[in-house]
């Protein structure tokens, strides 16, 4: 996988980001300079398309590919493509606090950590359902790091959509999220709006 090597304090206050919705506590003091330039329509749709993939860790690729699914189903396309990257395995395994960041739930997904209904999934893309089990697999539930991650996610809010056993590390998707339950601060008409041109 392309890895970004910029600073992740430096992309979020290139794109106006909290941290925080990254997983992240720090803070970062320093102030955007950026002479009084008046951002173009494009720079805006642009900025919110690069804010969804910095958040939910997709590149340009499977983002477009997203963006084609998203269009070809029924409803809103916007408000399919942001349940779509909402719904994906390591969005659901931060979501449910079993990862302080969305980087680490992909990683805990690529080192085979993750059990769904059961079964042993190792691709972070994989599209939850609802009424689908995830939990860690038993030989990790003891390790340190879980124990870590708990401490520093227990007082986390879980989504409504999600019900979560941190004791057990297992998580149930109630439901799948509408794009009222999602947090995330992007403007996804801007998005349509781009890739529609």
């Amino acid at each position: 996988m392309a890895v970004n090597r910029v600073p992740v304090l430096k992309r979020c206050r290139s794109l106006g980001l909290e941290p925080t919705y990254l997983g992240i506590d720090k803070k970062s003091n320093r102030q955007l300079k950026r002479s009084n330039r008046k951002v173009s329509e494009y720079g805006l749709q642009l900025r919110e398309k690069q804010k969804a993939k910095f958040i939910y860790g997709v590149l340009e690729k499977p983002f477009h590919n997203y963006y084609v699914k998203a269009d070809r189903m029924k409803g809103m396309t916007g408000a399919n493509l942001m349940v779509m990257l909402e719904s994906r395995l390591d969005n659901v395994v931060f979501r449910l606090g079993f990862a302080r960041t969305r980087r680490e739930a992909r990683q805990i997904v690529d080192h085979k950590h993750v059990l769904v209904n059961g079964k042993c999934v190792n691709i972070p893309s994989y599209q939850i359902k609802a009424g689908d089990t995830i939990e860690i697999r038993e030989k990790s539930k003891g390790s340190q790091r879980y124990k870590d991650i708990l401490e520093v996610t227990g007082g986390r809010l879980i989504p409504e959509w999600l019900e979560s056993d941190q004791e057990n590390l297992k998580g149930v998707v109630k439901e799948l999220p509408t794009r009222e339950m999602i947090d995330v601060p992007v403007d996804e008409m801007l998005i349509v709006e781009l890739y529609s041109k």
